[in-house]
């Protein structure tokens, strides 16, 4: 591919990521090139990086196709190590805001666009706050587990939930316990799940429900990126495993306050079980241009071998 990568900088509420088009699926980027290129020191920074292909020229969107034919655009996305993950909450809002606005899709107020990720097809639609996504069905797994953070004094115990990508929700007693967490660590999960997982960190409010709507704070470590602004499935595990723990009677409708912002979750009744919407503000930055052959890691050997 050509040294030169054309870009566009988004985030949803903090949660940033680099977008570039590879609709022909010919542009792939290797791994270090990626964690370069995510690099807020060394390269243009972020939480993740989303090749923007069409579903027919990426194996794994060709069998998205077979499922929804309407999902002709697949989200490629990479944590800011150059990992693959299944799926960014934030990052299909900011995806929809790209096709959107780069003329590539057209979406009317009313109507819904069906993109490709590896945790399947995700439906998304225009809402006040910018766009709504419908996570799809989510499970609560079994079995006992234990997170060890920095500036937590004792292990807490943690749910375990996969809402296409794996989570571990852990509740604190207060906003001053949050606070003085230190996550420049990965918090270590025991056991250790197979693939890994994102970690979250919730407080619930006082009162956590007014007029039917849950109310808890969240910061969260993001496997592969370290702790980000915000993360959207993260968002939405927090709620699922709050309500969870809150019985009979919580509430399906949440607000749920990250450092970069707040987002809502809606859980709804659908043909195949419940399922759970994300819905929030969803952003373009600028566009730039990066020199692949130019990027260096930190004692200026290059990175960037294709």
């Amino acid at each position: 591919m050509a040294s030169l990568l054309s870009f566009t900088k988004g985030h949803g509420t903090g949660n940033d990521f680099v977008l570039y088009l590879d609709a022909e699926g010919v542009a792939p980027l290797a791994p270090d090139q990626i964690a370069l290129i995510c690099d807020r020191h060394f390269g243009v920074g972020a939480d993740g990086l989303i090749r923007v292909v069409r579903s027919e020229n990426i194996t794994e969107g060709a069998a998205i196709l077979a499922e929804e034919s309407e999902a002709t655009w697949f989200m490629d996305y990479y944590n800011a190590d150059g990992s693959t993950a299944e799926m960014c909450g934030n990052g299909t809002r900011v995806f929809a805001r790209y096709l959107t606005e780069k003329g590539l899709v057209d979406l009317g107020e009313s109507e819904t666009l069906s993109i490709g990720t590896r945790a399947g097809v995700k439906d998304l639609q225009r809402n006040l706050a910018g766009f709504v996504v419908d996570i799809g069905r989510w499970k609560l797994d079994s079995g006992d587990v234990l997170v060890k953070a920095h500036n937590l004094e004792v292990p807490r115990p943690g749910q375990a939930i996969n809402v296409g990508n794996p989570h571990v929700v852990v509740a604190l007693a207060e906003g001053r316990e949050l606070a003085a967490l230190d996550l420049t660590e990965e918090p270590l999960i025991i056991p250790a799940p197979e693939a890994g997982a994102n970690v979250e960190f919730v407080v619930p409010a006082d009162p956590m429900v007014v007029n039917g709507v849950g109310s808890i704070t969240m910061r969260v470590f993001e496997r592969g990126s370290g702790e980000t602004l915000s993360c959207g499935t993260g968002i939405v595990a927090a709620a699922l495993a709050t309500r969870h723990w809150a019985g009979l009677g919580a509430p399906n409708q949440w607000k749920v306050t990250v450092p970069g912002g707040v987002l809502g979750v809606r859980m709804f009744a659908a043909e195949d079980g419940e399922h759970v919407g994300l819905s929030g503000a969803a952003e373009l930055v600028y566009d730039g241009s990066i020199d692949l052959d130019a990027l260096t890691g930190p004692r200026g050997s290059s990175r960037a071998a294709l």
